[in-house]
């Protein structure tokens, strides 16, 4: 079953979090031949479900957090709903496309296997990305990122992680293999939004719920000279992308 790692920072995950580029919702557009239904699993507040919505009928966004998606973005063609990535609730045969952002890592793999080919349309296609740690221009600042990333979170994160520090090169995905894609987001942002993204972080609140203090904070503040105005601040982002044999 996948994790809700999630639910308890909701909104902070809603506000904070990085959208996704729409060159990398083209790429998987023009890899996809089916336009009437897609299945966008563990869509948290909907980020991706927003960016498929013009291009499909009907969207079916799914998260097994009510309060993820009471945070959610409505749009009259995405029918959000509660359900797990092993256990949609979706017809069978009815999914042209299926996409996980940044949550594959999270899954039984071979349960959600079962449910894509179950859902899935002949043909069909699976999109999962990610995004990796951010960093900035400044080296110091990046080795301060890091120190804090694996130094002080280091034993708080989930060994799913893992699978995100490495880019999904080596996460099982047992789906014909079509071309992937990687980029890079860039963004402005401020202390306030640093300090809110971080609080977004599954190993932050696992920190939390152990010390009982707030590690995101006196981090902020220790790198505070380099906040002093807003930042140019980068996302790696990677995608597998495959097609799926039904019978296979």
């Amino acid at each position: 079953m996948a994790k809700d790692l999630f639910s308890q920072q909701a909104a902070t995950y809603a506000g904070f979090r990085p959208g996704y580029p729409q060159a990398l919702i083209e790429h998987i557009l023009d890899s996809t031949p089916g336009r009437t239904n897609a299945w966008d699993c563990a869509t948290g507040n909907g980020q991706a479900a927003t960016l498929l919505a013009p291009h499909f009928q009907h969207v079916y966004a799914t998260d097994i957090s009510e309060k993820q998606l009471a945070n959610a973005v409505p749009s009259p063609n995405i029918h959000y709903s509660v359900g797990s990535a092993e256990n949609s609730g979706l017809p069978a045969g009815i999914i042209d496309l299926v996409t996980v952002a940044q949550a594959y890592h999270w899954f039984d793999f071979d349960r959600f296997e079962q449910e894509v080919r179950r859902v899935i349309k002949p043909g069909g296609r699976i999109a999962i990305w990610g995004y990796g740690l951010f960093y900035f221009k400044d080296d110091k600042f990046n080795q301060a990122v890091q120190d804090f990333y694996s130094g002080v979170l280091g034993k708080y994160w989930d060994p799913e992680r893992s699978w995100v520090d490495k880019h999904y090169a080596t996460v099982p995905f047992p789906f014909d293999p079509l071309p992937g894609f990687e980029s890079t987001m860039r963004y402005n942002w401020d202390r306030a939004k640093l300090q809110g993204f971080l609080d977004s972080w599954s190993a932050v609140q696992h920190y939390k719920r152990e010390q009982k203090v707030d590690p995101v904070a006196p981090w902020i503040e220790s790198v505070s000279s380099f906040l002093e105005q807003p930042l140019e601040v980068f996302f790696p982002v990677f995608l597998k992308m495959g097609q799926i044999r039904i019978g296979r």
